[in-house]
């Protein structure tokens, strides 16, 4: 059984989580996953909704698939689930995750590896591995600590507390914080208001955040030109410019663009 999936409806590109309830974090899923995210990376999506069938984004690793795994095959399969979710940190386009109930462990660390969470109020965030003696291996640590700063990203990490939806939100961990039944509805809509904006821009500025998020304003500083120089000529920006400078004249509020992503 395909335990994830990938969609594609016009320019909105589905990750899907397709073994509800729990959607457990195991073999399968590394597989289905790798194989997803390499769909989404060759296909012509212009933003990607990662979200879950279910009541549960995902309640984290499946713990007896894990006892039966030698440490070489452990690291294995952790090093592929991290793989795939540093994959989808590195799509040219942005990525936008719907999170309604657990999102426990891994799938906490899936959430973090996308530019954007819709969380439902009553959902709940976990690093859960501390409290079974293991550590967070996919990314929540750090990306934590870059969200939140370092005394809370310890505090979640080591004490192993839940947080609400609620509570990422006023962590600036979640973009929105919705009921849980308008979670999916709402991510939709961001995911596709995405789809229509300027994609080469939107790639321009992820690239920027990783380059700070690897050496700070320096490092960011250091391409600044190189990444964002290319979008001078392009067909967007002459559309967007155009569009502001025939407001302007006319006095008036520019209005939204739709964008062809070149």
């Amino acid at each position: 059984m395909q335990v994830i999936k990938f969609e594609q409806t016009d320019a909105v590109g589905h990750i899907v989580l397709a073994n509800p309830p729990k959607n457990l974090i195991a073999s399968a899923f590394s597989n289905d996953l790798k194989q997803a995210v390499h769909e989404a990376s060759e296909s012509d999506i212009r933003v990607l909704l990662v979200r879950a069938e279910g009541p549960n984004f995902s309640q984290g690793g499946d713990v007896l698939d894990f006892l039966e795994k030698n440490t070489n095959q452990f690291r294995t399969f952790i090093a592929e689930c991290n793989r795939s979710f540093r994959a989808i940190e590195a799509l040219q386009v942005p990525t936008v995750a719907a999170v309604r109930g657990a999102a426990y462990g891994g799938a906490f660390e899936l959430a973090l590896a996308c530019d954007f969470i819709v969380v439902a109020d009553d959902a709940v965030f976990r690093c859960i591995e501390a409290s079974v003696g293991s550590a967070p291996v996919a990314g929540a640590v750090q990306r934590l600590a870059e969200r939140i700063g370092r005394s809370r990203a310890a505090r979640y990490a080591m004490l192993c507390e839940p947080m609400s939806g609620v509570t990422a939100g006023q962590l600036g961990i979640a973009t929105s914080v919705v009921p849980a039944e308008e979670v999916e509805a709402v991510a939709l809509k961001f995911a596709q208001d995405l789809s229509t904006g300027p994609t080469r821009s939107y790639a321009a500025i992820r690239t920027l955040l990783k380059a700070w998020s690897g050496g700070g304003v320096p490092s960011a500083d250091a391409v600044i030109l190189d990444v964002t120089m290319a979008l001078h000529n392009s067909e967007d920006a002459r559309r967007g410019r155009t569009s502001r400078a025939e407001a302007i004249k006319e006095g008036i509020e520019p209005p939204k663009v739709v964008f062809t992503g070149r």
